[in-house]
């Protein structure tokens, strides 16, 4: 948590030694160096393969005399939990009602993984399934907590056509848009430049004074038989 500071404030001082009580009152709290991985959720297809996968990181190695885990079997979360895997100096599953023989154990204990998979899924199967792991000197129980939905088919993808059609469409009606308004503009423009240029040639020609015109500026042509 960021703290802030005010100098000549008594409030920083005490603070300070807010800070310095919080930072010894940690230092003396035990190391909690343990961590576990696992999903939150996972939707399986009834009769297939599951993978629960359990792995925890920890600052010390395991000690297999000291080491201790647990999987277990909730129903939901006011169930009892109902163990089916345990750790006696390996990985023992316990046959339950519930599984059968249906569970093993997939994981490597050198690299800390505790992973189990769970064959021929029934709709029965769903519920949460629970990784507990202990491994002194670390006081703190390890904990990992998977939801499973199980279901009898899978919803069918999503079929991206549809969605590059309307795409597509789209971008094929914006384009001929804008390819519209350029044409308008460029027609507006030449239009435009015309009348301009019409203008200049009336009122240059407007100028115009020829010898010989009338008052009313129209020439007045003199065939040779007139001139005396």
């Amino acid at each position: 948590m960021p703290f802030t500071f005010q100098e000549g404030n008594k409030t920083s001082s005490i603070a300070n030694w807010s800070i310095v009580a919080l930072v010894i009152y940690t230092m003396a709290l035990p190391a909690s160096s343990m961590d576990v991985l696992y999903h939150s959720q996972i939707t399986v297809l009834n009769g297939t393969v599951v993978s629960f996968q359990c792995t925890f990181t920890s600052c010390y190695k395991m000690d297999v005399n000291k080491f201790a885990m647990n999987w277990t079997y909730q129903e939901n979360f006011n169930a009892t939990e109902e163990m089916f895997m345990t750790y006696k100096k390996g990985m023992v599953p316990l046959r339950t009602e519930q599984f059968g023989d249906r569970v093993q154990f997939v994981g490597n204990l050198d690299k800390n993984d505790l992973s189990i998979t769970l064959s021929d899924v029934q709709l029965s199967d769903e519920g949460i399934y629970h990784c507990y792991v202990r491994n002194p000197p670390d006081r703190i129980l390890g904990h990992g907590e998977t939801k499973l939905f199980v279901v009898t088919e899978l919803p069918p993808p999503r079929d991206s056509t549809i969605a590059v059609a309307i795409g597509a469409s789209v971008g094929g009606a914006l384009a001929l848009l804008i390819l519209s308004m350029v044409v308008v503009k460029c027609v507006r423009h030449h239009k435009k430049q015309e009348l301009i240029s019409d203008e200049q040639k009336i009122e240059e020609e407007g100028k115009l004074d020829p010898e010989g015109g009338t008052e009313d500026g129209t020439k007045k042509a003199f065939l040779p038989e007139d001139v005396q």
